[in-house]
């Protein structure tokens, strides 16, 4: 699909418990708004026919064989979708229990989110789990859509029962979504156009909801930065160029400014911005693929930051940092063992240096609680992460982008998380009570007792 260079672009993921219709609610947006290349959509339904299928929607995203066998959704897969207010990169994250760390490294790339509730089956365990980690990600934006109205008859009563259900366990996470939306993936029903079965819903469709979210940490006024993907040159095409590449997260820059590279701090100026099949540019906005050639030539590498020379203040370089985690891998993240730290276009090893608290009453094992040596299975903690290299990033509270992260044991993503405050060498010892956003975070850690007891 051929995109405007000028185009906004969002990042949404798509939540919710398996089988609650995240994929058909997708894939019934593809097709009604005309996303699908020519024939796709035909061609599926030809393919359902002719193996004695019942077409659905779910069925154009899911294209991996052992989705296709097993019926549901295993990896996060990126849908590039436009509307008449901007470009979309929904994120169709995994509900089954077992993916839900797919679901937090897809989770970890958004901005907003789309959490499907089954109307037939109510709030499952998995939609309380799937709020509570997109508000540890920060992703405050959110639409609740309440699917498969239409096999209750539209019934308002079911959707206002679990509308107030659900609101009032967000209202514990302090998150109050944009709208509660009744909808039938299935029939298209308040998708894209408003529902004639519903006449007593008179909000938005799901595109109107989508359309009405805003980029919060990646306007123009907020500091230019862009963690680096790569650098690129054409040699063998006589072209001496480099090109240094990647996607802005946050503010605006133009050609001439003077840049930074963090952690290198080494500095140049723009030279120009390049274009592919697309006119030249003088300026690149937030959440724009960008490449950038350079007035003077100099060489970094992967994973670091570029910034405005005068705002590179902002960034923090350390070795250390403080963050909050939840922790998803079947092993218990432990000290004395490399794992793998994935943030921006950063990716280094990364050590447990300490544990400075559970919180909330993680177990039944006092001693545990107390005194932990470990991280266990869907516990979330306090910590302090050690790096073999200086990384540049910020608190989440300033930049999104920057400050979210996920941790890899070996191949799988089995934990992530948020980043508080970088932690000198000097105050590495000193126990800190993670004060930044600490009254939120205690109360949003607390709740996995009170909600999922069952774990404890």
């Amino acid at each position: 699909m051929g995109v405007d260079n000028q185009t906004e672009r969002m990042n949404i993921v798509i939540t919710g418990h398996v089988d609650h219709g995240k994929s058909t609610l997708v894939g019934r947006l593809l097709a009604d708004t005309l996303a699908l290349p020519e024939g796709k959509l035909q061609a599926v339904k030809d393919n359902c026919k002719k193996n004695g299928r019942v077409f659905e929607y779910a069925f154009l995203l899911d294209a991996l064989d052992d989705e296709q066998k097993q019926g549901i959704t295993i990896d996060s897969a990126r849908i590039f979708f436009k509307s008449a207010v901007r470009e979309y990169i929904i994120i169709d994250a995994p509900g089954h229990i077992e993916f839900l760390r797919n679901m937090l490294s897809g989770a970890s790339r958004a901005s907003a989110a789309v959490l499907v509730i089954d109307a037939v089956e109510g709030v499952a365990e998995n939609s309380k789990r799937h709020g509570l980690l997109l508000s540890l990600l920060g992703i405050s934006q959110v639409i609740i859509a309440v699917n498969k109205l239409d096999m209750l008859g539209y019934d308002e009563k079911v959707f206002n029962r679990i509308k107030k259900e659900y609101s009032e366990y967000l209202s514990t996470l302090k998150v109050v979504p944009s709208a509660f939306i009744p909808v039938s993936a299935r029939e298209g029903k308040n998708i894209t156009k408003p529902s004639t079965e519903m006449p007593w819903y008179t909000g938005k469709t799901i595109l109107q909801a989508l359309d009405s979210f805003t980029n919060l940490r990646g306007d123009e006024d907020s500091f230019f930065a862009m963690p680096l993907q790569d650098v690129y040159r054409f040699s063998d095409d006589d072209d001496e160029r480099r090109i240094y590449a990647g996607s802005v997260v946050s503010g605006a820059i133009q050609i001439g400014e003077k840049i930074k590279f963090l952690p290198s701090n080494k500095t140049a100026h723009i030279a120009g911005i390049e274009t592919w099949n697309a006119p030249p540019k003088t300026k690149v906005l937030s959440g724009e693929a960008a490449g950038f050639t350079l007035q003077e030539e100099i060489y970094v590498k992967r994973g670091e930051v570029m910034v405005k020379a005068d705002t590179a203040q902002q960034v923090y370089v350390s070795t250390k940092l403080r963050a909050n985690i939840i922790w998803l891998g079947e092993a218990p993240f432990v000290r004395g063992k490399d794992y793998t730290f994935k943030l921006g276009a950063a990716k280094l090893p990364v050590r447990l240096e300490r544990i400075e608290r559970l919180v909330g009453e993680a177990s039944k094992d006092a001693a545990h609680n107390a005194h932990p040596e470990c991280v266990r299975r869907h516990e979330c903690a306090c910590v302090v992460l050690s790096l073999p290299h200086l990384l540049a990033f910020t608190p989440f509270a300033y930049n999104a982008s920057l400050g979210r992260f996920v941790l890899v044991d070996g191949y799988d993503a089995a934990g992530g998380g948020i980043v508080l405050e970088s932690v000198s060498e000097e105050s590495s010892a000193v126990k800190s009570s993670c004060t930044v956003d600490g009254e939120f975070v205690d109360e949003l850690f607390a709740l996995l007792k009170k909600y999922f007891p069952e774990r404890f």
